[in-house]
């Protein structure tokens, strides 16, 4: 009885924010959860700067249709869904992940959602729920499971703790430094190793 959860972005699957702000030549919305540990202060300005730009969601719809998962990333997933259940965390939305999702093989994803006008401008956001990350590991624990996660944020970093074994992949200097108690990986094959010495231990 052992899951592993991931976060998406920075882990399968490039920034989508930074990959929109590179196409459209906005630098401000590079901004991501690795800058900005308040999430709704992040998602605001990113609302503000859009609506600025009338940029909507069928734009950034276009610009993740031309993505694909980070090179390595399904072959990874796939190889680890041999072993074990997983479940990715995500702070996107499924607006946006679909695409992604079926270039991954369809894992199951719990992430939130968006709320856009009739013009496709972005209005709102909606969380699934406070703590969406921590909260389901912590109800997995509940129901008898040994847990994994990984991440590369401020965001994951309560997913992280609440795990049995919590591993930061590929992240900034920045959380490093504030997060000393998560081992660092660069690559898949450190991560798929962090990942099987935890479940070694519990």
């Amino acid at each position: 009885m052992r899951i592993v959860c991931l976060d998406l972005e920075g882990v399968l699957v490039p920034e989508i924010w930074i990959e929109f702000a590179e196409r459209t030549g906005i630098p401000e919305l590079r901004r991501t959860t690795r800058d900005e540990p308040n999430y709704d202060t992040l998602m605001k300005y990113r609302l503000n700067i859009l609506a600025q730009r009338k940029l909507g969601l069928p734009d950034i719809q276009e610009v993740i249709a031309s993505m694909g998962p980070m090179p390595g990333a399904r072959e990874f997933l796939d190889d680890l869904r041999d072993a074990y259940q997983v479940v990715i965390l995500s702070d996107t939305f499924y607006e946006f992940a679909k695409p992604l999702m079926k270039q991954l093989g369809l894992p199951t994803l719990f992430c939130h959602s968006l709320e856009a006008n009739a013009e496709g401008i972005l209005v709102n956001y909606h969380l699934r729920m406070p703590n969406q990350k921590q909260e389901a590991v912590r109800r997995f624990k509940e129901l008898n499971f040994k847990v994994a996660a990984a991440g590369d944020s401020y965001n994951d970093t309560a997913m992280l703790g609440e795990a049995h074994g919590g591993i930061l992949f590929h992240p900034p200097e920045n959380v490093i430094r504030e997060f000393p108690q998560f081992p660092v990986v660069r690559d898949y094959a450190g991560l798929r190793a962090e990942i099987d010495k935890v479940f070694a231990r519990v």
